[in-house]
């Protein structure tokens, strides 16, 4: 009989120990991809790929004892050597090979030329072969740096006491109402995908008095833009006993200065391998809709078409006044009409055509929605019979308040939006892993 006592110490070692200072001289093992080779006759450079970066290996004829014309590019292997500085390799030093044991080989040639530094094909190209395009370490990189976003999240929240927490994402009911809804039959009974985890984040706060969640949400919209996707994932939290849904805000500042923190110290490698500058977030301005409406009309001589909500093209001008007059590369725009917002949107007692709610933009672009929420039993269900909605399917939701709730507020994030524009791309999909829109399901 066999016991597990813990995770087993490897005879190979990870990169970080090739790397360290003292090891020059040393000889190791270190597993990982055969990410390409460069022949140049007696010496070969044996490029090494693993999941924390490239390590370049030194093949010598007479020294390595192995066959070179058999290794294959994408061949999973074990490289045995010794460790030797050297500048001009990736991580400043390189293994000079002893000897090679292949685990495992490749069935075909890579479809696509993973190697190169900047993988110039089409993006459709890339979403076809989205596991293999992915192995390029600047594709790669891009979602390493996703990775810090929501860890980022997580980690500040915990700081701040909020309680993570897991909700379906099947239901009776739509969050945000409309039409934008994935309906399906559940077990001959009608249901939705959820839009967003609001009623459940909300209901929770009840509980915990702040929650956090990061989960899929699902838009049947019917867009095909580049800033559109019809399942993505929302980095939601929701907080009660706020004075005002500026606490909200403040909540969100606090949370990019720390993730822009924690990727400028954790995720400095790819960061520079992006050629990535973060932006700043000392203090974030904030400005109402309408005057936000108004400045950029006045200077950029845009006309104002919609009065209730914010055009793509208005995002970008607001977004560029803000940056060009404060060196701001964000802007919390407060005050939407209640007109454009949900019915649980908490009213501005001092203008009900206006809601305490915001969005944050980012360099042109939405990428967060929130406010203060109603949290009188009363006021909730004249807003829904104001707005000539029923109460089906929302009847738990509104219990939850018939017994009391206390102030509170929150937002949700898109995180694909938000990565898409902190490494500097133009189209969400480039930082969805496996996107989904009108035209695509797989891979």
């Amino acid at each position: 009989m066999e016991f597990m006592t813990g995770v087993k110490e490897k005879e190979t070692v990870d990169l970080a120990a090739v790397t360290a200072e003292g090891m020059e001289g040393r000889t190791v093992k270190i597993e990982g991809t055969v990410h390409t080779i460069r022949d140049m006759g007696e010496v070969a450079f044996v490029i090494l790929r693993r999941r924390d970066g490239l390590l370049q290996c030194v093949f010598e004829e007479g020294v390595t004892a192995f066959d070179l014309k058999t290794l294959k590019e994408a061949s999973s292997i074990v490289a045995e050597g010794t460790i030797h500085k050297e500048a001009r390799a990736p991580q400043g030093v390189e293994l000079r090979l002893t000897g090679i044991t292949v685990l495992s080989e490749p069935a075909a040639p890579m479809p696509l030329p993973i190697a190169k530094w900047k993988l110039n094909t089409s993006l459709d190209a890339k979403l076809n072969r989205r596991s293999i395009s992915l192995r390029n370490v600047r594709e790669r990189a891009k979602f390493r740096i996703q990775e810090g976003v929501v860890r980022a999240f997580r980690d500040f929240l915990y700081s701040q006491g909020f309680t993570e927490i897991h909700t379906p994402k099947i239901g009776a009911k739509g969050a945000e109402g409309g039409s934008n809804l994935f309906r399906l039959d559940y077990f001959h009974r009608p249901a939705v995908l959820a839009q967003s985890p609001q009623f459940y984040k909300q209901m929770m706060v009840g509980v915990f008095d702040r929650v956090f969640e990061t989960g899929p949400v699902f838009r049947a919209e019917k867009h095909n833009t580049k800033r559109h996707l019809n399942e993505y994932t929302s980095l939601d939290f929701e907080m009660g006993y706020i004075d005002s849904f500026e606490d909200i805000m403040a909540m969100e500042t606090g949370f990019i200065q720390y993730m822009l923190k924690m990727l400028e110290t954790d995720y400095a490698p790819e960061l520079q391998i992006l050629g990535i500058t973060l932006p700043k977030a000392d203090k974030i301005p904030a400005v109402r809709f309408d005057e936000a409406k108004q400045l950029a009309s006045e200077k950029y001589g845009h006309k104002i078409r919609n009065p209730y909500d914010l055009e793509p093209e208005e995002e970008v001008l607001i977004g560029r006044y803000f940056k060009e007059e404060y060196g701001s590369d964000f802007v919390f725009v407060t005050h939407y009409p209640s007109k454009k917002r949900p019915f649980y949107a908490m009213d501005d007692p001092a203008d009900p055509k206006f809601t305490l709610s915001f969005d944050l933009l980012f360099d042109g672009l939405e990428i967060t929605t929130g406010g203060q929420r109603i949290h009188d039993y009363q006021m909730l269900l004249d807003k829904i019979a104001a707005r000539g909605m029923t109460e089906e399917g929302m009847e738990q939701y509104l219990d939850t308040f018939k017994y009391g709730m206390p102030p509170h507020g929150g937002l949700g994030i898109g995180l694909e939006r938000l990565t898409m524009k902190l490494v500097g791309e133009d189209n969400v999909r480039e930082t969805t892993l496996f996107p989904r829109d009108l035209s695509r399901l797989e891979p």
